[in-house]
């Protein structure tokens, strides 16, 4: 005796429901895939294309009241900002913070800067710059 088979013979009666699915998935995710991408994208250019001043901070020198640090500014000419700089103590703890502010017509500024602490500092850290 022979078994009959549950299958249906192929392209005879069309696509199956799961193919169906499989089809409306795949377009479905293709969609979401280039609107993430695109969002990324939009996201990324925006943050690069806004900031108009970037900073780092070259070196520092500490002591017992102050931290004199080296930062180097880039910005767009007529650009005009402030840049947060702070300095922690050996264990963590914050011992100063400041603004300054760099309103030159220069787009590269080198500038030395005193930052004064409540303690001695160990580190001098560029939190942000900011344009106004």
């Amino acid at each position: 005796m022979s078994t009959a088979s549950a299958q249906l013979p192929e392209g005879r009666y069309g696509r199956s429901a799961d193919e169906r699915a499989d089809r409306k998935l795949k377009i479905i995710g293709s969609v979401l895939g280039v609107a993430l991408l695109l969002l990324v994208g939009w996201f990324a250019y925006h943050y690069v294309g806004g900031n108009k001043i970037s900073a780092e901070v070259i070196s520092f020198d500490t002591s017992a009241g102050s931290v004199k640090v080296h930062l180097e500014v880039r910005k767009d000419a007529d650009a005009d900002g402030y840049c947060t700089i702070r300095s922690q103590s050996e264990d963590g703890a914050e011992v100063g913070r400041k603004d300054f502010r760099f309103d030159q017509n220069a787009t590269r500024i080198d500038k030395v800067v005193t930052l004064r602490t409540t303690a001695q500092g160990t580190t001098a850290e560029l939190l942000g710059c900011h344009a106004d």
